[in-house]
């Protein structure tokens, strides 16, 4: 009986051991794959942190930066390169284009007057330089142009627009060597083609060649500015 009853306690006791054994195994076992766990997780959570950053920094750079950036770059290149494409495409302005008068300026004595070049084509052209003025046949040389009245930019005539020049006849004085004109032949800086100009007035102009002047084409009168 005592046998039976030592042998039992000692398979209990075995049997305690064994199962704390176990459960430290097990709990040792967790507590290892846990640890072990722990790290994996840690590096696999950096690298899709680093990859969700990258990502989102390559998608930032993407949209912002290269789809925005480029894109507005090239937006702004695009209208700067069609500005300068328009520019240069606008064609120079023809004899054929504009219709150029002349009419008086202010009282008098009548010492200027001024010419209209409109555009009388259905698109825009560029009107360059100054108008190339010869008033008597016995004076080939070109007026001469006065360089203060050059505008900053370029003159751009849209379909039906006028440029004007103002044009110098004389100084006023009752001494000096005028001669009349009623007609006076003008050319554009772009085309050699002669315009015939009517003068201004029943009894025409009287001009000094010696004391003619021509302003630039502008796109208007500038009181003040043209002053000569």
């Amino acid at each position: 009986m005592n046998t039976v009853r030592h042998r039992s306690t000692l398979l209990a006791i075995a049997g305690t051991a064994l199962a704390l054994s176990l459960t430290a195994c097990q709990s040792d076992s967790g507590t290892k794959s846990s640890s072990a766990a722990s790290p994996e997780v840690t590096v696999a959570s950096s690298p899709a942190a680093a990859a969700s950053k990258a990502g989102k920094g390559t998608g930032t750079f993407d949209a912002a930066g290269s789809t925005g950036s480029a894109g507005s770059a090239a937006s702004k290149g695009s209208a700067g390169a069609t500005g300068k494409q328009v520019s240069a495409s606008t064609p120079v302005c023809t004899a054929g284009d504009v219709r150029i008068t002349a009419a008086r300026q202010d009282g008098p004595p009548y010492t200027h007057i001024v010419l209209t070049a409109k555009n009388t084509t259905g698109h825009s052209c560029r009107l360059p330089g100054f108008p190339h003025i010869q008033f008597l046949e016995s004076h080939k040389q070109d007026v001469p142009a006065v360089a203060k009245s050059k505008p900053a930019t370029p003159v751009v005539l849209s379909a039906g627009a006028p440029a004007y020049a103002l044009v110098k006849l004389s100084d006023g004085g009752v001494d000096e060597d005028t001669e009349p004109v009623s007609a006076f032949s003008v050319m554009l800086e772009s085309d050699s083609t002669v315009i015939a100009v009517t003068a201004p007035g029943s009894g025409g102009i009287a001009v000094d060649p010696a004391k003619a002047l021509t302003g630039y084409w502008t796109p208007e009168l500038r009181n003040g500015a043209d002053d000569f």
